[in-house]
């Protein structure tokens, strides 16, 4: 049965994430940053200091008052939780052995421009949204494509695929990779860490988005915080080997010779293929997901809100990612083969690489790092999914979704590390398909939106 799937998997995971899918990723993120003139760079000092600095500064920014909201911290520590989390250490371990180096190259350049995807999808998330009858807000793209397009088809089909993969991306993988590391770090038992795991996230996502939000905004700087520490310092102990590895990443990234025998330019090929797959696997820019997350904030101002997405691809890819990247390369563990005679690879590619600068603590570290990282996605994904259940069938439902959900990580927990994968890319594509073609026609919106915050505020 497993083989079965893995092998239909495989076909439509190669269509999925064949050139065509991933030109639509990135062609959309540079369309989008044309027409909002490069305001990723234009207009760096205004996100910037509307985002992370405003948290030092403006109150209203990390608490609100409102029983049926999230502070706009909270929106983003949320959006973060499901963004970084085994992407970011996994995914990128991944990206390198199936892709080279230069997979690396390629995860950048998606997320220079994914981060005006992400911008444009929380814009209108904000603009389209509305409150049920609960007083919640609800948004997203399934929302925006529906009220901005008419394209009520396209956005149950969005909304369909959004959760079908919160199981994956949000779940089984997350779940998947927290029990190997246990495992590797301390012999755990994969299906008592399931369930374990099971039981904790239920606490929390019972509570619904305020409690998911007051634990995310804890949860998530501290986490990002001692990973950076941890991945600079091992890369300070490698400074010698930080020129070679950015050379072996640029030159990956343009790789045509073939090897083997095998197609001319197949190198380039799998670079690009692999860097902008786990790129979007770790940021989400083109999925749409975390534009849920942003939608329940207290604040009224899309292009406020908007620019803590671009916040977001900016911590997640361009910081953590390339400090797992770097710590990896400059350790030189890349073509390892472990006690079992097969390549190290995944989560035990990235303990091996901190393992060589801090020794056995390095693989404590490194594990506690997954764990907290995957839980944080877990719940954050939770969200997604319930407020696609909740378009697709209603409020009465979403508690069915729940349970569902928290079972489904004791099945990641005990599935294939490959085929979970595997699945979750194909399901990454799938809902990333409605969502960038809404972007795409809606972009004037997203342009006239951030000219007229512009006049507004320079």
């Amino acid at each position: 049965m497993t083989e079965t799937i893995s092998n239909i998997n495989g076909v439509v995971n190669s269509f999925v994430w064949g050139p065509a899918m991933c030109a639509l990723f990135v062609c959309v993120g540079i369309y989008t940053s044309i027409r909002c003139n490069m305001f990723q760079i234009t207009r760096i000092r205004l996100w910037w200091n509307s985002t992370i600095m405003a948290v030092f500064k403006d109150k209203s920014v990390i608490s609100t008052d409102d029983a049926k909201s999230i502070s706009q911290f909270q929106a983003l520590t949320t959006a973060l939780a499901a963004t970084i989390g085994t992407g970011n250490i996994v995914g990128v371990a991944t990206a390198i052995v199936s892709g080279g180096p230069g997979a690396i190259f390629w995860m950048w350049v998606s997320a220079f421009f994914g981060m005006m995807t992400k911008y444009a999808e929380i814009a209108l998330s904000m603009k389209y949204r509305y409150k049920n009858e609960r007083g919640h807000w609800i948004g997203g793209p399934m929302v925006f494509i529906e009220r901005g397009l008419k394209m009520k088809g396209m956005a149950v089909v969005f909304a369909l695929f959004c959760l079908i993969a919160s199981f994956g991306i949000g779940n089984m993988s997350q779940a998947n990779s927290m029990a190997s590391a246990l495992n590797s770090a301390f012999g755990t038992n994969n299906l008592a860490v399931g369930i374990v795991i099971a039981v904790i996230t239920a606490m929390v996502i019972m509570g619904g988005i305020k409690r998911i939000g007051s634990v995310t905004e804890k949860l998530v700087p501290f986490m990002a915080l001692a990973y950076i520490i941890g991945g600079v310092a091992l890369i300070v102990m490698n400074i010698t080997s930080v020129p070679k590895a950015f050379a072996d990443i640029f030159a990956g990234a343009f790789r045509l010779k073939s090897v083997g025998g095998g197609i001319f330019g197949y190198g380039l090929a799998k670079a690009m293929r692999f860097g902008v797959a786990r790129g979007v696997f770790s940021n989400e820019a083109g999925l749409g997901s975390s534009s849920l997350a942003h939608a329940a904030t207290d604040t009224d101002e899309p292009v406020k809100q908007a620019m803590w997405g671009v916040f977001e691809v900016f911590a997640d890819t361009i910081v953590v990612c390339t400090i797992t990247a770097l710590a990896i390369l400059t350790a030189n563990v890349v073509g390892t083969v472990g006690a079992d005679g097969q390549m190290v690879k995944g989560a035990a590619l990235t303990i091996l690489a901190f393992s060589k600068g801090f020794g056995s603590f390095a693989g404590v570290f490194v594990s506690l790092g997954i764990v907290l990282f995957a839980f944080s996605s877990i719940i954050g994904w939770s969200y997604y999914g319930e407020r696609c259940m909740e378009y697709l069938f209603g409020l009465k439902f979403t508690p069915i979704y729940k349970a569902i959900y928290i079972i489904m990580i004791v099945i990641g927990c005990t599935s294939s590390l490959e085929l979970v994968w595997g699945l979750s890319d194909t399901f990454n594509g799938l809902m990333a398909l409605p969502n960038l073609c809404a972007v795409l026609l809606l972009s004037g919106e997203v342009a006239k939106m951030t000219k007229k915050y512009i006049q507004k505020n320079d």
